[in-house]
C-alpha cells in the first residue's frame, strides 16, 4: 500500500475529552475521515483480496500432491467358478482315490486268474510289498485338501475393499498460461492499490470541500453578525437623529427594514452552518450533534493555499489513479490474450502415482495391503473444438485494446482538466486581490459615511448604501478565498499530488 496511515487517535480522543467543543484541524478531520470511511475499508479488503489471489496465482508453478482413499463394502463375494466344478474340486481326492482302488482290485483280479502271473507273484516278495503298500494307499484326503484348496482360490473376498492413492502432478508446458496468470495477478493487485489510492484521494477532497464551506459560511455568519451590529448602531443613532429633528422617520424606517433582513440573513446563516458541520461529522465519523469548531473559522483572515506550479504531462499522467488503473488493465487483458492463446496449445506434465489396496493381487489375491508406483509423462492435444480458441484470442485482444483507447481518451481529458484548473487557479487568485482592494475601498467609505451620518452631513440611505457596498466586499472577497483554497485541492488531485501531507 503507499501510502501508510498510522493515527494517534487515543491522543486525538483524549485531546477532544478535555473539551466539550472539539478544535479540528484540516488534517485532523482529513485522519478522521481515513480512518473511518467505508469505501476505503472495502478498497483494503480488495488489496488483501489481491494479494492473495497472487498468492493462488504462484501456486501453480509447484507440483500438485494429492492423498485419496477409499471403502467399498459388498453384499457377495466374487467366484470364477460355478458350484459344479467346486464340488468337483473339493471331492477330488476321494474320486481319485476310489478309482484307484478299482484299478488295484482289477490288477488283484488279474493275478488270481492268470496261474503263471499268480505264481510269479507268490515267488517275488518284491511284488507282494509293492502291491501291499500300494493297496493300503489312501490320496483322497491330501488331495481333498488341495482340491479344496484350489476352489477356494477361486472364491475372491471382496466384501471389505480399501484403496488409496498418493499422487504428484507437475506442470511442465502449459503454453504460458502459468506465467501469464502470475502476471496478470501482479497487475491485479497493483490496480487493486491504485484503486485504494483513488479512493483515498476521493475521501480526502471531500473532506477538504467540507471543511473550506464550513469556514466560508463561519465566515459569512461572523460578517453577518458584524453587519446586524452596524445596523443596530446606525438605528440607535438614527432614533437620536429623529429625535433632534436632523433625520427623518421614514430614514429610520428603512434602517429598521435593514435591520430586520440583517437578522433573518443571520439566521440562515447560523443554520447553514449547522447543517454544514452536520455533513462534515457524518464523514470523519463523529456523532451529528457533535460540538466541534474547525481551526481556520475562527481566524480573521482564511489562510491562503501554497500555490501550486506547472508540472509536466508526463509526470501528471504517471501519478494519476486514472491512467495508472487503465494502463494496468490493459496490461491485464493483453495477459488474457496469452491465456487464451494457451488454451489452443499442447500441455506436458509429469505424473506420479503410488497405489496401495485390499485385497491385494501383487502375489495371488489376498485380504492384504499392497502398492506399487507408477510414473509418467501426461500430454494433451487438442484438436478440434469449433474454432472457440481462435474466437477467445480475438475477443482478449479486442478488450485490451478498447482499455488502450481509453487510456489515451483518459491523458487527453487530463490534460484539458490539469489546464482548465490552473487558468481557474489564476483567475481565482486575481479574483482575491480585486475583492481585497475592493474590501478596503468599502472599509474607508463604510467609516467616512458613519461618520458623516453622525455628523449629520449625511443622509440615511447614503449611509445604507454604504454599509451594503461593505457587506457585499467582504461576503466576495470570502468567496474568493474559499474559491482559492477549493481550486487549490482541486488541481491538487488534477496533479496527482493529493495526500495526507497536502
Amino acid at each position: 500500500m503507499k501510502r501508510l496511515i498510522l493515527i494517534p487517535i487515543l491522543l486525538l480522543l483524549a485531546q477532544y475529552g478535555a473539551d466539550a467543543q472539539q478544535v479540528l484541524t484540516l488534517e485532523d478531520c482529513r485522519q478522521m475521515a481515513v480512518q473511518g470511511n467505508k469505501n476505503l475499508d472495502q478498497a483494503r479488503q480488495k488489496v488483501k483480496m489481491a494479494e492473495y489471489d497472487r498468492k493462488i496465482a504462484a501456486a501453480n508453478y509447484f507440483p500438485e500432491i494429492k492423498a485419496t482413499g477409499a471403502y467399498l463394502y459388498n453384499n457377495k463375494n466374487l467366484v470364477l467358478i460355478d458350484d459344479q466344478t467346486s464340488d468337483a474340486l473339493n471331492n477330488m481326492g476321494t474320486t481319485v482315490q476310489g478309482q484307484f482302488n478299482a484299478q488295484m482290485e482289477q490288477l488283484m483280479a488279474a493275478i488270481k486268474t492268470n496261474p503263471s502271473a499268480a505264481m510269479e507273484y507268490m515267488k517275488s516278495p518284491m511284488w507282494q510289498t509293492v502291491v501291499g503298500a500300494l493297496s493300503q494307499t489312501d490320496v483322497s484326503a491330501a488331495l481333498n485338501t488341495v482340491g479344496s484348496s484350489i476352489s477356494e482360490s477361486f472364491n475372491l473376498d471382496i466384501q471389505n475393499v480399501y484403496v488409496g492413492a498418493v499422487s504428484l502432478q507437475q506442470p511442465v508446458f502449459v503454453g504460458g498460461k502459468i506465467v501469464a496468470s502470475n502476471r496478470m495477478a501482479k497487475y491485479a493487485d497493483e490496480l487493486a492499490r491504485v484503486q485504494y489510492e483513488g479512493e483515498y484521494e476521493d475521501v480526502l477532497l471531500t473532506v477538504d470541500q467540507a471543511y473550506w464551506q464550513i469556514v466560508s459560511i463561519a465566515n459569512k455568519k461572523k460578517l453577518a453578525e458584524d453587519y446586524a451590529a452596524l445596523l443596530d448602531h446606525l438605528c440607535k443613532d438614527a432614533e437620536v437623529s429623529v429625535a433632534e429633528g436632523v433625520a427623518t422617520q421614514s430614514d429610520l424606517l428603512s434602517i429598521k427594514v435593514k435591520c430586520n433582513e440583517a437578522q433573518m440573513l443571520l439566521s440562515k446563516s447560523v443554520n447553514g452552518l449547522a447543517l454544514s458541520k452536520m455533513l462534515l461529522c457524518k464523514q470523519i465519523g463523529l456523532p451529528l450533534d457533535s460540538e466541534i469548531t474547525l481551526a481556520d473559522e475562527t481566524l480573521d483572515v482564511i489562510p491562503m493555499p501554497e500555490l501550486l506550479g506547472r508540472k509536466d504531462m508526463d509526470s501528471i499522467l504517471a501519478d494519476r489513479t486514472e491512467t495508472r488503473s487503465l494502463d494496468l488493465a490493459s496490461k491485464i487483458y493483453d495477459q488474457k490474450v496469452t491465456i487464451a492463446r494457451a488454451d489452443g496449445l499442447p500441455t506436458v506434465a509429469l505424473t506420479a502415482n503410488y497405489l496401495i489396496s485390499n485385497p491385494s493381487s501383487f502375489n495371488g489375491f489376498k485380504n492384504e495391503f499392497g502398492g506399487s508406483i507408477h510414473a509418467g509423462v501426461l500430454v494433451s492435444v487438442p484438436l478440434f473444438h469449433g474454432t472457440e480458441g481462435i474466437q477467445k484470442t480475438k475477443k482478449a485482444k479486442a478488450e485490451a485494446e478498447m482499455y488502450r483507447t481509453k487510456y489515451q481518451d483518459a491523458c487527453e481529458m487530463i490534460g484539458l482538466q490539469v489546464e482548465q484548473l490552473t487558468r481557474q487557479q489564476d483567475e481565482a487568485l486575481e479574483r482575491v486581490n480585486m475583492t481585497e482592494s475592493s474590501l478596503e475601498s468599502a472599509e474607508e467609505n463604510l467609516r467616512v459615511a458613519m461618520l458623516g451620518f453622525e455628523e449629520g452631513v449625511v443622509s440615511a440611505s447614503v449611509t445604507l448604501q454604504a454599509q451594503t457596498a461593505w457587506m457585499q466586499a467582504h461576503s466576495e472577497y470570502i468567496d474568493a478565498c474559499v474559491e482559492l483554497q477549493m481550486n487549490h485541492a482541486n488541481l491538487l488531485k488534477a496533479q496527482g499530488e493529493y495526500n495526507l501531507n497536502n
